[in-house]
């Protein structure tokens, strides 16, 4: 009896040893890079889930929303950011030629195949990375703009701050297996689903992408509810082992704006039908009317949504804890803001992960595999809850004044909102408490009837580039609206809106704003 034993211990040792090898085998960033991880893990629980207003801010759905995640190639939606920030600012053109190092062409897959010393012009090297999920044109973008694919991993963190989204942080520029790995939550997702849209309307469309030409290949994209679910208008999928199935949509129509997230499925399909699950529920249950939520920026005060307390990632005895930490020293993410009567959150200790069950092949793939069945996942959260970041210092502005400070951005200092809009405010604020009015500057026009708004801005030549692209693209139905900006300080932080005026009625306004969401533009109806 015991030589039986003995003999089923040396097979399992056995079968141990030779799953140990395939994996590390199995992975091609090993090789590439030592500090890639190879192996695989899941979570406790596996799956994360948010639905979210874009026009009130409030949470529609959410599960373990503040849990830790890997993003996946949900990292390349903020490398996308940084880059449409280039082209914004003039730095850069859709024709600029972006050089291809020795170290970017060799990525694992998936990969455009650029050869090094070639070059890719902008426009192409973004839609290698919103359909193909390019690595290796994430690395030619980080290169070409930081220098280096590290210092583009800082600038990416500092932008995750700026935008309040306080659990995230970046390694690398693609979402690949890395130690430590790239950590966020499918709050912080939703918050960057938004603000990428509001911040750059005109270059959100590149996720419309289905597919595209390359030379002599058609490229075709991995977002499968594109074309498919009604409203749906991006934006991106991620995969690897370690994070399981992801994805992070956005879902405008004539009347209603919602942005998803999927985190953690077991298949693509699982995740898809998910998503699209989410959207069938939800979407119906978003607001109709005007915009009342401010547009999502850099370094605006934002609320901390009144979720339930996340449940604590507890770290294993016999490892220390990994750090998760920004990239640069002076902004930890282990010191993450949280609302004052949640518990400190723990990092998340690697040590615990182990392999999602997916019907997938290759450890450091960040394409979408083929597909098994998906389980349903937790009940929604209560419907006064708001998806908003946390503060980047709680301690600084207390917690009776977060609402109104919030509110304080989008309402007009010189006279009060109308009937309506205060309503849609009253519904959807879980904070009752009043604070002090923003001080705003003093206003170059005066502004009678309806006006829209196309966002909000840290500088007025960017508010005013809003204003003379969409009066370019949209002259017939913007008339004879007249464009302008104005300056609002809040705290110390000033701020420029880009809006339009001239609407005598608000379904003139409405109407004009609905035609602008058509070509891609964000905007929202209000009263001058």
């Amino acid at each position: 009896m015991n030589s039986v034993r003995m003999g089923h211990r040396k097979t399992w040792a056995l079968i141990g040893i030779v799953a140990s090898v395939a994996v590390a085998v199995a992975s091609p960033a090993e090789a590439a890079r030592r500090k890639v991880k190879s192996s695989g893990g899941g979570y406790s629980p596996l799956s994360a889930s948010i639905v979210v207003d874009a026009k009130t801010g409030k949470i529609l759905q959410g599960e373990n929303i503040d849990e830790p995640r890997i993003p996946a190639s949900l990292t390349k939606v903020m490398s996308l950011y940084l880059l449409f920030e280039q082209l914004e600012r003039g730095r850069m053109r859709p024709d600029t030629p972006l050089t291809v190092s020795a170290y970017a062409a060799s990525q694992p897959p998936t990969k455009l195949g650029v050869r090094p010393g070639s070059t890719i012009e902008v426009d192409d090297a973004i839609k290698a990375m919103v359909t193909l999920s390019a690595n290796d044109v994430s690395v030619v973008v980080a290169e070409n703009i930081a220098g280096s694919e590290d210092a583009f991993a800082q600038m990416m963190t500092r932008k995750a701050r700026e935008l309040g989204m306080s659990s995230t942080a970046f390694y690398n520029p693609h979402g690949l297996p890395h130690e430590p790995p790239n950590i966020t939550t499918a709050r912080d997702l939703s918050v960057l689903g938004r603000a990428i849209q509001d911040r750059f309307p005109k270059y959100f469309a590149y996720f419309q992408t289905r597919s595209f030409q390359y030379g002599s290949r058609t490229i075709r994209g991995h977002n499968r509810l594109l074309g498919k679910v009604e409203g749906v208008d991006g934006i991106k999928t991620g995969y690897t082992r370690l994070s399981g199935f992801n994805l992070l949509t956005s879902v405008n129509t004539d009347t209603r704006s919602i942005v998803g997230v999927v985190l953690g499925g077991r298949s693509g399909a699982s995740r898809d039908q998910k998503m699209a699950a989410l959207i069938d529920d939800h979407l119906p249950r978003a607001y109709a009317g005007a915009r009342t939520a401010p547009a999502v920026f850099e370094n605006q005060p934002a609320l901390v949504a009144e979720a339930p307390a996340p449940r604590l990632v507890e770290t294993a005895p016999v490892a220390a804890p990994v750090k998760v930490a920004s990239a640069t020293p002076q902004a930890p993410v282990a010191q993450a803001s949280t609302p004052q009567a949640a518990p400190e959150r723990k990092p998340l200790d690697l040590n615990t992960l182990r392999p999602v069950v997916a019907s997938a092949s290759g450890a450091s793939s960040t394409t979408t595999p083929s597909s098994v069945r998906w389980q349903k996942g937790q009940e929604p959260l209560p419907l006064n809850a708001q998806a908003y970041a946390a503060l980047p210092s709680p301690a600084q502005i207390p917690v009776s004044q977060k609402a109104a400070l919030q509110a304080k951005i989008e309402a007009k200092a010189v006279e009060p909102a109308p009937a309506t809009t205060t309503a849609a405010v009253t519904k959807t604020a879980s904070l009752k408490a009043e604070a002090p009015k923003a001080e705003a500057a003093e206003p170059k026009k005066v502004v009678t009837g309806w006006v829209i708004q196309l966002g909000a801005t840290d500088d007025e030549d960017k508010a005013k580039a809003m204003l003379d692209s969409a009066r370019g693209r949209f002259g017939k139905v913007l008339g004879k609206a007249s464009p302008f900006t104005e300056k609002v300080t809040v705290d110390g932080s000033t701020l420029y809106r880009a809006r339009f005026s001239g609407f005598s009625e608000s379904n003139d306004a409405a109407s004009a704003c609905k035609q602008l969401k058509k070509g891609g533009v964000n905007c929202f109806a209000s009263r001058g």
